[in-house]
């Protein structure tokens, strides 16, 4: 679905199991490096460590770059401040104010440090979803299910 989006839709992953093993900014630095097939905007998605590089790696050529950030949402109102973050000096929220932003103006130490802020209650909450083996409201629903299947 990118590929229609885009004149070239480049995929790399770690481990080589999609498009070419390694790091997107290997990828990045080679384009980047021949005027030729220099981008003309860079959207990058995924972990936070990868956006700042990828943001960093374009921001001596201007380049547009849009990062697509997915902090701890929980009311989706902004309310709760929960994906705070700040880009460009202000406040903004991911929720509502994006979740894409301006690469070369997100505060990344900032962000970063707010998602390391709930690490201790994520743990614990994965570990009670594995314990419960999975979702309750989803054992509910199925539970429904087949009882409306078994009338």
């Amino acid at each position: 679905e990118l590929a229609s989006f885009s004149k070239q839709l480049l995929v790399t992953t770690e481990d080589g199991s999609m498009g070419r093993q390694g790091f997107v900014t290997t990828v990045l630095s080679e384009m980047m490096a021949d005027p030729t097939s220099s981008p003309q905007a860079v959207f990058a998605i995924g972990p936070v460590p990868m956006m700042r590089a990828v943001a960093e790696l374009t921001r001596p050529q201007a380049i547009p770059t849009i990062v697509s950030l997915n902090p701890i949402m929980i009311d989706g109102t902004g309310m709760c401040g929960g994906c705070r973050l700040t880009v460009g000096g202000e406040t903004k929220f991911a929720c509502v104010d994006g979740p894409d932003f301006d690469g070369h103006l997100v505060d990344f130490d900032d962000l970063m440090t707010r998602l390391r802020r709930y690490t201790k209650e994520e743990r614990m909450a994965l570990d009670h979803w594995e314990k419960e083996k999975g979702c309750r409201m989803q054992k509910s629903i199925d539970k429904a299910v087949d009882a409306a299947q078994s009338k």
